[in-house]
């Protein structure tokens, strides 16, 4: 028998996976929390404080993943190394960092390590919304738009580039230190081979590279900031691997760290929303996965690029080879759940769920589930961390319409929840009016295991059917797929990811169909939440994007 290892590296902690390659069956998982976890307030070891909307992240801590996780499933499955045929990664995006030459990351050097911008940049750190701002606004002026059509008219500043001229704006100093600047993904990927690879996904999703032209011309770095022209060629790499090929072979510092052998396949590293759809049996159009947990990550693959608005891009080879892939995504879900729950729960019912040996979200899902659609009266926009899609503004936050003296605590949490629903059925209805038709959901993460009733409440505002995959583990499921990919059918694998899985993916009997009665009041609430949406989304009232400002001005005096 032989099996595959993969490895998911999420915002708070990394899990390792592995499986038997002929069925997909999960033998084992470790999971290690990250020492330093989310550095957003003050940076190791120091007295400096970071400023508002920074995020950022100790590499050491991905190594320490690897350390800790490999070695505990191979030693809780049994399964002999010399049988484990290869390795995936993937990873959240885009999350980047500065490196030397040999992939040393500059924050690991005494002469850096106090210094902000030689970090990890997680993917949620915002602080480059002023460049993300100036990029989108400068591509239009100079003749490049087209290019931010790829991506829904757009640039993020949770992406790669605006986050580099954040670095060279406020730290040129450690611009010019750094050799590279790499996604996390590649990094450990790098630190598994010793090879440096750049891969088709976080490429072509982050840093607005297609299969067909390339990264942008210097042309348009040099419109940006005369300083950006050669970034590609001083910073980067220009060759791009495509998902499922092997980035090269376990090095023996790495055979060290995990008790693998060296040579073992490493595949090309992977995003975690992505290498997840093959993962949850999605293999064709018109079907769209939903990776459900802190956010909710949009992924569908289609049959032609389309130009959908809003949308954070359209990418060849960017889940599939030969396919365009699309994503899209809201910024807060679970983040908002858990925020209700440890802000806004009163003490008679955390004193009723203790009783009752239960959690807050369960006894507060328990009470909404007793609330008919409509019954509480609220409306809710959810903004809590920004939108992502069909927005893609920062700048805006949460709202909640129609609270009285008499409103509920559960009435409140069951807005919450039909509130992300509205923000995926904006979505669905924007893919289905540019030419990307959906028909059903397959959703995955986190939260369809934990809550029935949201499960429910999205199939009723869709009015789309929800199946769930089998495999719990779906990131790392789907790494370790790659892994076997890498591999090849020669060494027991398998030559596409398609392949792949059909062996190793399935879907579990139970599902969520609408119910029509719900829907029919549902498709009036969507209605009112689509009326606030462009209303503070479009810049008809842009008092959101005021009141951050005041607060901005308020702790800075």
């Amino acid at each position: 028998m032989k099996y595959a290892i993969g490895v998911d590296f999420g915002t708070l902690s990394g899990r390792a996976v592995i499986v038997d390659v002929s069925n997909g069956k999960e033998l084992a998982t470790a999971v290690h929390e990250y020492r330093n976890g989310v550095i957003d307030e003050v940076l190791p070891g120091t007295d400096i404080r970071l400023e508002p909307d920074w995020a950022l992240q100790d590499p050491n801590d991905y190594i320490e993943v690897f350390k800790n996780t490999i070695p505990a499933v191979l030693k809780e499955s049994g399964v002999n190394p010399a049988d484990v045929i290869g390795v995936g990664i993937d990873f959240t995006a885009c999350t980047m960092l500065p490196t030397r030459a040999d992939g040393t990351p500059l924050c690991f050097l005494p002469e850096w390590r106090n210094h902000p911008h030689s970090w990890v940049k997680l993917w949620k750190h915002h602080a480059a919304q002023p460049e993300a701002n100036q990029l989108n606004a400068i591509a239009r002026q100079s003749g490049f738009g087209h290019i931010l059509d790829r991506y829904g008219g757009k640039i993020s500043s949770e992406w790669f580039f605006p986050k580099v001229w954040q670095i060279l704006n406020e730290a040129p100093e450690v611009y010019a230190a750094a050799d590279r600047m790499i996604e996390a993904t590649d990094w450990v990927v790098w630190q598994l081979t010793g090879v440096e690879t750049r891969n088709s996904c976080t490429a072509g999703y982050k840093a607005m590279w297609s299969k067909l032209d390339g990264f942008p011309p210097p042309e348009f770095f040099a419109a940006l900031d005369p300083r950006l022209k050669n970034v590609v060629d001083e910073k980067m790499k220009r060759d791009i691997l495509p998902l499922g090929s092997r980035a090269g072979s376990l090095s023996a510092q790495a055979a060290q760290w995990t008790g693998l052998k060296t040579g073992t396949a490493v595949a090309v590293a992977n995003v975690d929303a992505h290498v997840a759809v093959p993962a949850a049996t999605v293999t064709e159009s018109g079907r769209m996965v939903m990776i459900m947990g802190t956010s909710i990550c949009h992924m569908v693959v289609g049959e032609s690029e389309e130009i959908v608005p809003g949308m954070c891009g359209v990418v060849m080879d960017g889940i599939l080879p030969d396919k365009p892939g699309f994503e899209a995504g809201q910024s807060c879900v679970g983040d908002h759940f858990q925020w209700f729950t440890e802000t806004c729960v009163p003490e008679a019912y955390q004193k009723e769920a203790h009783q009752r040996g239960i959690s807050s979200h369960q006894l507060l899902e328990e009470k909404a589930a007793a609330l008919k659609p409509g019954e509480s009266g609220l409306l809710a926009l959810d903004w809590w961390n920004g939108n992502r899609s069909v927005l893609v503004d920062v700048d805006l936050t949460g709202m909640m319409l129609g609270m009285t003296l008499l409103t509920k605590p559960e009435e409140m949490y069951l807005a919450l929840i039909e509130a992300t629903a509205y923000g995926t059925r904006l979505i669905v209805e924007t893919f289905n009016k540019n030419n990307v038709p959906i028909h059903e959901l397959v959703a995955t993460g986190g939260l369809p295991d934990r809550n029935k009733l949201l499960m429910q409440i999205y199939a009723d505002v869709t009015g789309l059917p929800i199946y769930i995959p089998e495999a719990t583990q779906i990131g790392a499921l789907g790494s370790a797929m790659h892994g076997a990919v890498a591999a090849g059918s020669a060494a027991g694998g398998y030559d596409s990811i398609m392949d792949a899985s059909t062996h190793m993916a399935r879907l579990r009997r139970e599902s969520y169909h609408p119910i029509v009665e719900h829907k029919a009041i549902y498709d009036r609430l969507f209605a009112e939440y689509v009326t606030l949406h462009d209303y503070f989304g479009r810049g008809e009232n842009d008092a959101m994007k005021r009141l951050k400002a005041i607060k901005l001005e308020a702790r800075k005096a």
